[in-house]
């Protein structure tokens, strides 16, 4: 008889991703996966691309906008990334020509600071179109003209008292009464403060090119004009007696002449509308300049 033969058994392969073990790898793709480690490793954090480089900008277009209604004045085209803010009010004003450069205040945001001229435009720009805000400083004046303008009036203004003008006094009253000595030594010191000024503004004080509004020139004017033609009209008037204490009060008030400080100090400041400049501005001293011309002058009258 023939014995049936028992089927063979299916031989039994095992899984090395079902019993949890690691799939086999070849050597060239371990090569490769260590290729690409390195790869990254070397490459490091990867950084975004700016979105401008300013280097490969050939020009920049301004745009100018009125502070108060955000309407666009015009736009000033082809400005080289080198240009100033300074330079951008030049060109502003040819397209503009009422508004002259030392009239004209610009800004980054409307309620910002004015920005300086030396700023450079670049440093301003996020694109290739820079927005900026224009405001109106109003009639400018140099401070070089506002100083000699402010310290001749005085001095032409107490000559003319002194010379006794038929406008202004009596002609009978200055022929018939004498003149004190001191009235000379008054209008001696007084042309000798203020000639000393100009000549300090002329030669001495070095200023920069910034600019002052004019409505501040017409105030220091008022000042001291108005000022120095109170105190004149009063010593040159006919009527004037020496001082109470004679001669006395005339030297001690010529020597604090000769020996008081000066009234101004030259100190940098930095206007809000422009750079910074040198010019001078009132120290202490200011307040005992009105006691000090009035008893100096030693006036009296009858």
């Amino acid at each position: 008889m023939h014995q049936r033969q028992k089927p063979s058994a299916p031989e039994h392969t095992s899984d090395p991703a079902a019993d949890g073990g690691a799939l086999p790898m070849s050597h060239n793709d371990s090569r490769s996966l260590l290729n690409f480690s390195q790869l990254m490793l070397s490459a490091g954090q990867i950084k975004p691309s700016p979105a401008l480089k300013h280097s490969k900008i050939t020009y920049f277009e301004v745009e100018i906008l009125d502070v108060q209604s955000k309407k666009q004045i015009c736009i000033v085209d082809k400005v080289p990334p080198a240009s100033t803010v300074l330079d951008v009010k030049h060109k502003f004003h040819k397209a503009c020509p009422q508004w002259y450069p030392s009239r004209v205040g610009l800004q980054l945001e409307r309620n910002g600071p004015f920005l300086k001229d030396s700023i450079n435009i670049q440093s301003l720009a996020v694109s290739s179109i820079i927005t900026l805000y224009f405001t109106d400083l109003g009639q400018q004046v140099g401070w070089t003209t506002f100083f000699l303008t402010e310290y001749t009036g005085p001095l032409l203004i107490y000559l003319l008292f002194y010379i006794r003008l038929s406008t202004i006094y009596d002609q009978v009253e200055s022929r018939k009464n004498f003149r004190h000595p001191v009235v000379h030594l008054a209008c001696f010191c007084h042309c000798l403060h203020y000639i000393r000024h100009l000549l300090e503004t002329l030669f001495v004080h070095k200023f920069s090119e910034g600019h002052t509004p004019l409505k501040n020139m017409i105030k220091g004017c008022a000042f001291y004009w108005g000022f120095t033609s109170w105190i004149a009209y009063y010593i040159n008037h006919p009527w004037y007696t020496p001082p109470s204490f004679g001669h006395r009060q005339v030297s001690y008030a010529a020597l604090a002449f000769l020996e008081i400080k000066p009234v101004f100090q030259v100190q940098l400041t930095t206007p809000s509308h422009g750079s910074s400049c040198w010019y001078p501005v009132p120290t202490i001293h200011m307040r005992y300049m009105t006691f000090f011309c009035l008893y100096a002058k030693g006036w009296v009258l009858d």
